[in-house]
Formats: C-alpha cells, structure tokens, sequence
C-alpha cells in the first residue's frame, strides 16, 4: 500500500554551474514527473545565462557566489524547507521519470536517503576513467567504513527533511557525494539504492569534472574522514606500522646485545626507543579522539532524531 505523497512538501533542488543549454529540459522533465514539487535552481555564478533560462522554464532561481558544489549543497539544505528533497544535476543526464518511485520508495520504507545508481548503455555518458574511479573508489569506502552504496558519486539523491537538517556540509567541491555517503553510513541511516537510466549530456552541456584533480580532492576527502571517523583504527595503522619499524632495527641490536653484552650502534638504538615511544602516542591518540567521535556522533545522532520519519 502506497503512502499518500499529498500533504508532503516535495523541493527538487538542481546545483547548476553553465548549464544553459539544458537546464530547461531539466527543469521541464522534473516539473513533469513531480507535479507537485517545487523546483529550485541554485546557479553558481554561471557566465552564461543559467540563471535566466531556468527562470523562464519555471523554477525559483537561487545564487550562491562560493565557487563549488560543496557551498551549493550546503546553502540548499540550509535555504530550502521541505519534507522531501529531490537533488539532482541541472544537466539533464539522470531520468526524472524515476523521481517519483524513488520519493515514493523513501516515504514506504521510511528511508532517509535513496540513491539513484546509474546505469548507462551510452557510451558518452559516463567516461572509462570515471567508471573505473568510481569502482575503486567504491570498494576503498566498503573497505574503510564496512559497508558502501554501488555508485557513491551518484548525484541523483532523494532525502527525508532529517538527513538534510542534521547534515553538517564541510565538503567544498564534487568530494559532497562522498561526504553524504560516509554521514548515511555512520549514522546507519536507513538507505536504499534505486538503478536509474544515465545518458549522456545534450549538446553545447559540458562536464566540469576534472577526472584527476577532483578524483585527488575526493582520495584526500575519503581519507580525512576515515581519520575523523575512525581514529582507532587510523592511529593505530600508522603505531603498529611504527612499532614493527622498531622491533626490525632492535633486533639485530638484541642479538649483538645477547652475544657481547653491549650496544655498539647507540644511534640505532635510540632511533627504535623514539619510534616505539611514537608508536604507543599514535595508540593512545586514537583511543581519545575515539571517545571524542563517540561524543560527536551521539550529538548529531540526537539533531537527525529530532526530526520525524517521513511521511508520519
């Protein structure tokens, strides 16, 4: 039995940076399949007419002048009060016609996030580079955080009024769908993925992902937050890699020791004492800032609970 989506406030919230010429359609194809909806376009100090086409095609025109899609996510959640949170590209690559069984999915299960995974038969839609990125990206998240989504840059997202509010953005550029992740997946938020067709851009739309230094900036992302987010196991990584360090350069000075009864490379000896003593501060500075993490996941545990469930 479907959920009634009636009383519920639906904003399909689109981050457009020169999307010119294909912000309308999108505009269009998201008016159509969510009739209901509020359609906002935040524009990103486009140059070349954004702001005014997607205007004419009917949707409320946001600004944010902080170059980025980090600062365009966090000023939507921050300015758009809603139930339901439709985020897609202003680019016309995802399938609008699949926001309403996605919004419908998220209502029924009670979710806070469902994600469009996208599934693409062309070609030119998603480049070998980013399939292969997104791949590796996607098990190194499995393998740091325990468990992942199958497309983690997906920018095809539905989220409750609860995600969206307990959010802390931090993130500056294309690194946001990381961040979004990790925050679902530490929150063990009830998520869900939901394949959708991707296709490739219309002509004049160009990509403003650049496939090695926004892949460092979401490798650095990944990274930060696995120290933020897991600090036993960071710190303790780098001591135990310290410690086994220091046990290989104190043994031959053992055995020296245990035939002779003296220390003739001092330097050595002091170099394994000091990488030993370091070894130990890197446990102990993971099992503090865990409890500090601890305390900072109970207080965004208690903001996300602070809003209802969808649809209740």
């Amino acid at each position: 039995m479907h959920a009634d989506l009636a009383p519920l406030r639906i904003a399909v919230i689109l981050p457009c940076y020169n999307e010119a010429a294909a912000i309308a359609g999108t505009v269009a194809s998201f008016r159509a399949a969510l009739p209901q909806a509020m359609v906002y376009v935040f524009d990103n100090n486009s140059s070349d007419g954004t702001a005014e086409v997607a205007a004419a095609a009917g949707a409320i025109v946001r600004t944010e002048r902080m170059q980025g899609k980090g600062h365009v996510v966090r000023r939507m959640f921050a300015d758009v009060d809603a139930d339901i949170y439709v985020m897609a590209d202003g680019d016309a690559t995802y399938d609008a016609s699949a926001a309403p069984r996605m919004v419908q999915m998220l209502v029924d299960d009670r979710l806070d996030m469902v994600v469009g995974a996208r599934q693409s038969e062309v070609e030119e839609a998603y480049r070998r580079g980013h399939r292969l990125g997104n791949r590796l990206f996607t098990g190194m998240l499995a393998r740091l955080f325990g468990r992942s989504f199958s497309d983690i840059f997906s920018g095809y997202r539905v989220f409750s009024r609860r995600f969206v509010k307990s959010f802390p953005v931090l993130s500056e550029g294309f690194e946001i769908e990381t961040e979004i992740s990790v925050h679902a997946l530490e929150l063990r938020m009830p998520v869900a993925e939901l394949v959708t067709a991707y296709g490739a851009r219309p002509e004049g739309s160009v990509s403003k992902l650049s496939t090695y230094r926004d892949g460092w900036r979401i490798l650095k992302t990944i990274a930060t937050l696995f120290r933020i987010e897991r600090p036993v196991l960071f710190f303790g990584a780098i001591g135990i890699a310290l410690a086994a360090l220091a046990v290989l350069l104190a043994i031959p000075l053992a055995i020296t020791y245990a035939q002779t009864g003296l220390v003739p490379r001092m330097p050595t000896a002091i170099l394994s004492t000091g990488l030993m003593i370091l070894a130990f501060l890197n446990g102990f500075c993971g099992l503090i800032l865990d409890t500090v993490v601890r305390g900072r996941r109970e207080v965004r545990r208690l903001a996300y609970l602070s809003f209802p469930a969808p649809g209740a």
